[in-house]
């Protein structure tokens, strides 16, 4: 699969995968910054951005999408550094493609499996009737019992075209929702025992986040047996939008020490 990307910067490649319901935009507050140090690489993750839709969404799909991506781009080897469901397709594609990885960060997520919190959201989309809506503020009021964050309302709905930018004459979805939500199990499972990655590996957790806790450790050094783990305290999951300058000083430490 052909995955859409936006490239900045020069350097040693570092390539940056988003998570569940984003797209490389996410990581726009933080890329410029790294790419004063780092040729980056911002990927849109299969189903999601403008990147090709797919039935099929697993880990395992997903790294062996990442290992396309490298040989598009050339990339013998590169850092690569992953957000949530993107830190666990980072961590599988890591695991899977020792050989091919300089260093991998890992941004809030844990390799363990995950309970289906997002099954509520997803019917809250899958029940708007788009053509009924003039404008994305009223699908904010109409989401806003079942999500009652504002900031992820407004996240979640960015993933829609609007009228202007489509053949039809009211909103559409940019992503297949109905087979993110077939695939849900797949994002929420655990990566499966495999052979240890022998590289060097930095788990980035946000303090008020709970998706990293202390029961995953075991788990995680038993793969990333040369892991560090750092917490900003300050920080929910969205660890590089809550506490963007420490996050970057983190990450740009690990990324240039020898």
């Amino acid at each position: 699969m052909q995955l859409n990307f936006r490239q900045l910067g020069q350097g040693r490649p570092l390539v940056m995968l988003h998570g569940l319901f984003g797209s490389l935009d996410n990581w726009l507050g933080v890329a410029p910054k790294l790419a004063e140090t780092f040729n980056v690489f911002l990927v849109d993750m299969r189903n999601h951005g403008l990147s090709p839709h797919d039935p099929e969404m697993n880990y395992s799909v997903m790294a062996e999408d990442v290992a396309e991506f490298f040989d598009s781009q050339k990339l013998d080897r590169a850092n690569i550094l992953g957000h949530s469901m993107g830190g666990k397709a980072a961590m599988q594609f890591a695991l899977n493609f020792p050989g091919r990885v300089e260093k991998l960060v890992v941004v809030d997520i844990a390799p363990r499996a995950f309970p289906p919190d997002h099954n509520k959201m997803f019917k809250a989309l899958l029940a708007l009737d788009l053509p009924q809506f003039q404008s994305r503020r009223q699908m904010e009021e109409v989401l806003a019992p079942d999500i009652p964050d504002l900031v992820i309302r407004q996240f979640l709905l960015k993933n829609l075209k609007s009228p202007s930018s489509t053949a039809s004459s009211h909103f559409e979805w940019r992503i297949p929702l109905d087979l993110l939500f077939k695939n849900y199990p797949n994002i929420c499972a655990a990566i499966p025992p495999h052979a240890p990655f022998p590289g060097p590996a930095l788990f980035l957790r946000g303090g008020k986040s709970h998706y990293l806790a202390e029961n995953a450790l075991p788990q995680l050094c038993e793969l990333f047996p040369q892991a560090k783990l750092e917490t900003i305290e300050q920080a929910g999951h969205w660890v590089h939008a809550d506490a963007r300058e420490e996050f970057l000083q983190r990450t740009l430490r690990f990324l240039t020490e020898d």
